[in-house]
């Protein structure tokens, strides 16, 4: 039998402003795209550009080629690095093998990159709150001599560590973090080392923050939570995290086809949102997946307006 609209029970979508692209990934895909528009095709990345299947397949087709390490590029391509930044041995290697290279590093990353090598020159012992193996934290590791910097993950670790001397430490965090989380990392540094130093300006970043107060505004009001997002893509995983301690019910979803409309039943209001990396088209497709069973209604939840655009390389921009 077909559904009739009158048949389809009301639904209301709650989409979560800000959401989606931040700026440092809307540069770094650009960056891409460019590249392979001034040289052809290929262009190699080093790295997903941004940690979401989509937008990878889709600079696929344009001619981009994907690879983990700098050795697996030949040296007569460009190369690009990725938004989530690179140890200062990548473009040394780079260098060596007279490579051209673009860096599509976020702005906000190599700005922990600067706070890091900052503290290291006043002789600082440098914490970094972050997770294991994150190409992020890799590429913050990789700023300085091996040693230099101790991974923190948990509150537990904060408890744990013991320092060369208390009174010389620093921290800096990846850009991702669940602000809530990193807050009580931070306090168990602060309760044990008073002295430690931060970086001048919250090393989370904007997006990162803004779309984790949206998602707690929206998680609020919803019955159920979906976060578009790729499961290694930090700041998304995040966003699912924050819904549920915000109460809610939420999932991690790819695109509309992740979406199990058993998860509905008997709910009234979905929340949506979007990682940092994750295009608003599947977003769009969400919303039509849910129209084919639902009578839908949308209203936008406005958190913060963001305004930010960074710049393109010179390079590319002539």
């Amino acid at each position: 039998m077909s559904h009739s609209a009158a048949c389809r029970p009301p639904l209301t979508v709650l989409l979560a402003t800000p959401r989606g692209f931040c700026a440092g990934v809307d540069r770094a895909i650009q960056i891409v795209e460019r590249a392979i528009q001034k040289y052809g095709a290929p262009v190699y990345v080093r790295h997903e550009i941004v940690h979401n299947r989509h937008v990878v397949e889709r600079l696929k087709t344009l001619g981009a080629v994907f690879v983990e390490e700098l050795s697996e590029c030949p040296t007569d391509r460009p190369v690009v690095f990725s938004a989530h930044g690179v140890p200062k041995s990548a473009p040394a290697e780079a260098k060596a093998r007279k490579m051209l290279y673009l860096d599509a590093t976020c702005p906000l990353v190599s700005k922990v990159h600067v706070e890091a090598g900052r503290h290291f020159e006043a002789g600082r012992e440098i914490l970094l709150i972050g997770h294991a193996g994150h190409p992020e934290v890799v590429g913050t590791l990789g700023q300085l001599p091996d040693g230099a910097v101790t991974l923190i993950e948990t509150v537990e670790d904060a408890r744990a560590f013991t320092p060369r001397d208390p009174a010389n430490l620093a921290f800096i965090t990846q850009t991702t973090l669940s602000v809530d989380d990193t807050a009580e990392v931070v306090a168990a540094l602060r309760d044990r080392f008073p002295a430690i130093a931060a970086s001048h300006k919250e090393d989370i970043c904007y997006a990162t923050t803004n779309r984790q107060e949206a998602v707690k505004a929206v998680a609020a009001r919803s019955d159920v939570l979906m976060v578009l997002g790729i499961a290694n893509s930090s700041n998304s995983v995040r966003l699912a995290e924050v819904g549920r301690r915000a109460g809610g019910e939420a999932y991690l979803i790819d695109d509309a086809e992740g979406l199990d409309l058993a998860w509905l039943a008997g709910a009234a209001v979905v929340g949506v949102t979007a990682g940092a990396s994750a295009p608003e088209v599947l977003v769009q497709g969400v919303i039509e997946r849910l129209a084919q069973s639902f009578e839908v209604s949308i209203e936008e939840i406005d958190a913060a307006r963001e305004t930010v655009i960074f710049k393109l390389p010179k390079v590319l921009v002539s």
